[in-house]
């Protein structure tokens, strides 16, 4: 009896359980919501099945019988998955799905360029990205809708291994005229008698705060945001410091005003860039691929936008 469904629909079946929603499922998947809600639809009237429970302004939810036919879904989906590694053995091939969940601090300046590379040593990968916080990455591995995550080795969880690739020390950021921009290096000590931006996002704030606390000291925070380029503004523009450990390649804000970077003496150690995946699970060949692309790619030298021009 031929197949009457796709590995497609199935795929667009666990994005809508796992999301909760047509609307997030279709923007993980990178479709229309009439893509997704065509396929669901399809899969209940060749099954017979009610997949879903339909509340309005909550959401979809999974009925026991649609929970059941997801599990088996997803079982189909990872043999199929399989299939792609086999396929890539008896070919010497590296191809199939990969999706990479990256830091949002640093997207901008390491996923483009590390992309691009892989996709040009490995033409027959199926590349998704996407951009999340350190707790979205960690969440996202957690329930497959990402392989891999480019982050911080940050309170990693012991479900999931840390690859290190780069250690980056931390730095303030200044406006050029603040007292601090002309020395060589800067201590907590020296930042906590002026105002700060804190760049206010999960476990990251956490480190850049313990600069002070390991010190017995309280920053005098002024202004928070989550975004990286906000952040950089601000403190351009004189509303306070800032601190970070990713070096844009330019000394310019999004507006155009200049940033002064100046070294964080610190006893604390460097976060290390590098990627995060799931503890113990054979690593399919893409994935292994892009680990070992980012291990000769995500260098001082290859990824200058890390360095500022003061650095």
């Amino acid at each position: 009896m031929p197949l009457r469904f796709t590995l497609r629909q199935l795929e667009y079946l666990v994005a809508v359980a796992e999301c909760g929603s047509v609307a997030l499922a279709a923007e993980r998947c990178h479709v229309s919501s009439p893509s997704i809600s065509a396929a669901i639809a399809q899969l209940e009237q060749e099954f017979g099945l009610q997949l879903f429970i339909r509340r309005h302004a909550q959401g979809l939810s999974l009925t026991e019988g649609g929970r059941q036919f997801t599990d088996a879904a997803r079982a189909v989906l990872a043999a199929g998955a399989g299939l792609n590694d086999r396929a890539a053995e008896l070919t010497g091939q590296v191809r199939g799905p990969l999706a990479v969940g990256c830091l949002l601090t640093f997207a901008q300046v390491v996923l483009p360029h590390l992309r691009r590379s892989f996709a040009a040593a490995h033409p027959a990968v199926d590349f998704r990205q996407s951009e999340h916080d350190h707790a979205g990455l960690i969440e996202a591995l957690r329930h497959a809708t990402i392989d891999v995550a480019l982050s911080y080795d940050l309170q990693i969880p012991s479900d999931l291994d840390f690859l290190p690739l780069l250690p980056l020390a931390p730095y303030a950021l200044l406006p050029e005229d603040h007292p601090l921009a002309g020395r060589a290096t800067v201590t907590a000590a020296d930042l906590a008698a002026h105002d700060m931006v804190l760049l206010d996002l999960p476990y990251s704030a956490d480190y850049f705060l313990s600069f002070f606390t390991a010190e017995g000291l309280r920053p005098r925070i002024a202004e928070r945001t989550r975004d990286m380029g906000v952040m950089r503004a601000m403190v351009a523009n004189g509303f306070g410091y800032s601190i970070a450990n990713i070096r844009l390649g330019s000394d310019r804000a999004p507006d155009g005003r200049r940033l002064v970077f100046v070294p964080l003496e610190t006893a604390q150690r460097p976060m290390r860039m590098g990627l995060i995946l799931p503890a113990g699970a054979p690593r399919r060949r893409a994935v292994a691929a892009f680990a070992d692309h980012c291990l000769s790619t995500v260098t001082d030298a290859m990824l200058p936008g890390l360095v500022s021009p003061d650095g």
